[in-house]
């Protein structure tokens, strides 16, 4: 049996860069440590964090009753408010925000600054979207499709600047852009997708496209690993969905030839590992 692994699979370089941030935040051993919201989508790097005394704060009623301690802003990112609250108490922050991200909280500023209403084309109830949205003002809003956007009813002389979040499906956020395009003249697109999640993307299609079984590796709340399942589902009909190798109970035995891999930006290497050693035992 062929076992084709991704090479994108696993951290991004926004993730790893936020759970180094924590560890190096343990090995300090100075007060509590807290994250606001769980530092990545991965309930396996979280246990272990929460093991060695971080502890995850999810509303910002907690962070407002700190005294004292250290909160980490994961790489999802945070808007302003957030910032403001923890500066107003005194707390020291250690800012993981994936750069990427940030980039976006940037422009979302400066857009509003000069007049544009920002659209953000991603998960309105997804953390990165919130964040990004934080940076925004009264006028901006969150879609994530043409539908959504027809609904809103803008008249059609408004300046308008659309962002994306960065694990947007890139093909949709194109399509989306282009439909809109047509009937908004004075537009500023600007594609915020990370070029990460890109090249994970068409890797994952392409595998899929020539196995016969797909493993998707990730957090059942990883919106880039959502993703990624969709899209290998439309390439390869048996596409699992998995965030250890306990979650594959595979329907075909004998006839599989070929696996595939994947898995999103928060998952560990070793749990990659482990499921590409074990996957054939598996059939």
């Amino acid at each position: 049996m062929e076992v084709i692994v991704a090479k994108t699979a696993g951290f991004c370089f926004g993730v790893k860069r936020a759970v180094d941030r924590v560890y190096e935040q343990i090995e300090r051993g100075k007060g509590p440590i807290y994250t606001y919201g769980p530092i990545i989508h991965n309930e396996e790097v979280v246990r272990d964090l929460e093991k060695k005394g971080v502890r995850v704060i999810s509303t910002e009623e907690e962070l407002a009753a700190l005294d004292r301690g250290v909160v980490i802003i994961r790489s999802h990112g945070v808007g302003r408010r957030i910032y403001e609250l923890l500066e107003k108490r005194g707390i020291e922050i250690v800012d993981a925000t994936c750069p990427f991200v940030k980039k976006i909280h940037n422009i979302v500023r400066e857009q509003c600054r000069a007049g544009r209403r920002v659209i953000i084309v991603g998960n309105g109830s997804h953390p990165e979207v919130e964040g990004i949205k934080g940076w925004g003002n009264e006028h901006t809003l969150v879609i994530e499709s043409e539908e959504e956007f027809r609904r809103i009813g803008l008249p059609e002389n408004e300046k308008l600047c659309i962002v994306a979040q960065t694990t947007f499906n890139y093909n949709k956020f194109q399509d989306l852009v282009e439909k809109i395009s047509k009937t908004y003249y004075d537009i500023l697109v600007l594609n915020t997708i990370c070029n990460a999640t890109q090249e994970r993307q068409v890797e994952a299609r392409q595998i899929a496209s020539r196995v016969d079984v797909m493993i998707v590796i990730g957090g059942k709340n990883s919106s880039n690993t959502q993703k990624l399942y969709e899209i290998c589902r439309q390439e390869c009909k048996d596409t699992y969905y998995i965030q250890t190798l306990d979650d594959f109970k595979p329907e075909r035995a004998g006839t599989v030839r070929s696996v595939g891999i994947t898995a999103g930006a928060s998952t560990p290497n070793q749990i990659i590992e482990e499921v590409h050693t074990n996957v054939r035992i598996k059939f």
